[in-house]
């Protein structure tokens, strides 16, 4: 079976994990695309003989067996989902980042749940999520359980719009999952106060909300034209919002089908690989984030 351009779904037998698997059985069905599931493992580099419930060869034995419960429950689950997907599954011996961002590479999306079984069960995010989100090469979903009750935009897509290649790219992975999901989009693009043009330029002292809300969304309409040219089925909605990226995209998340964001955006460090707005949505949003790089 080709793995090429798979959706690739993480495991560990989590609860997040098996929202994850239906999440990813789900999309890759609706693209027409293979299903990878993933449980990746470091139990033969494991030194703790106190630990050991027998021989090594025992234990080696017990932990083969628990990784093997692990996909197959996941692959039980996926062919619920959709019966007809093509699936394959892989147990690499190696850190789960690792072996996540060694997947992305042949992968149209990497898909894994909010929180794993490792960690501190306090976080809002496990470090495996961060981690892929900032190295992954393409894009990767975070799935959590909705936790608040539906809102504006509910049964959408929500995109962030800044103006950044990162945010095209996003635009264009957003589009893709509102045409194959057969629901509408709506893009967002949040400011606070007027933009500087260049290096050097200063913004103006006094300025008029209401133009500045219109230039807002000029720049956001001509963002997205090209798109809502090339997806006419898409329904398309204009969001340009006063207030902290992440705040809006937070807020409009509730109930929303997905939530896109570029990994990097303009503003902040450029060195950084994760900006602080995509890693705020990743972390509060009520729906799954999608983070494109």
């Amino acid at each position: 079976m080709s793995t090429e351009t798979a959706v690739v779904v993480g495991v560990d037998g989590s609860p997040d994990a098996l929202r994850a698997v239906e999440w990813a059985a789900a999309d890759a069905a609706r693209r027409h695309r293979p299903l990878r599931i993933v449980h990746a493992c470091v139990w033969p580099t494991v030194y703790a003989p106190m630990a050991l419930p027998g021989p090594p060869a025992l234990f080696e034995e017990t932990m083969r067996e628990a990784a093997e419960q692990i996909i197959d429950e996941a692959v039980t689950l996926a062919r619920v989902v959709a019966p007809a997907l093509e699936v394959s599954t892989e147990v690499p011996v190696k850190q789960p980042t690792a072996a996540l961002v060694e997947a992305s590479r042949h992968a149209c999306a990497v898909v894994i749940g909010n929180r794993g079984l490792g960690g501190f069960t306090g976080l809002l995010l496990g470090s495996v999520g961060i981690q892929l989100a900032a190295h992954a090469s393409c894009p990767v979903v975070v799935v959590r359980q909705a936790d608040r009750p539906a809102g504006a935009e509910a049964g959408r897509v929500v995109v962030g719009v800044d103006g950044s290649h990162d945010a095209a790219r996003a635009l264009a992975f957003a589009f893709e999952q509102a045409s194959f999901r057969g629901v509408g989009l709506t893009a967002v693009q949040a400011y606070r106060w007027p933009s500087s043009t260049g290096p050097g330029d200063l913004m103006p002292l006094v300025y008029d909300p209401a133009e500045l809300r219109d230039d807002e969304d000029r720049a956001l309409a001509e963002a997205i034209g090209g798109w809502a040219g090339k997806y006419p089925d898409v329904d398309v909605r204009r969001a340009a919002a006063s207030g902290r990226p992440a705040e809006v995209l937070t807020e409009l998340s509730a109930g929303a089908e997905l939530v896109v964001v570029g990994s990097r955006g303009r503003g902040g460090f450029a060195g950084l690989l994760l900006g602080s707005v995509s890693q705020a949505v990743i972390h509060h949003a009520a729906c799954p984030v999608a983070v494109v790089r």
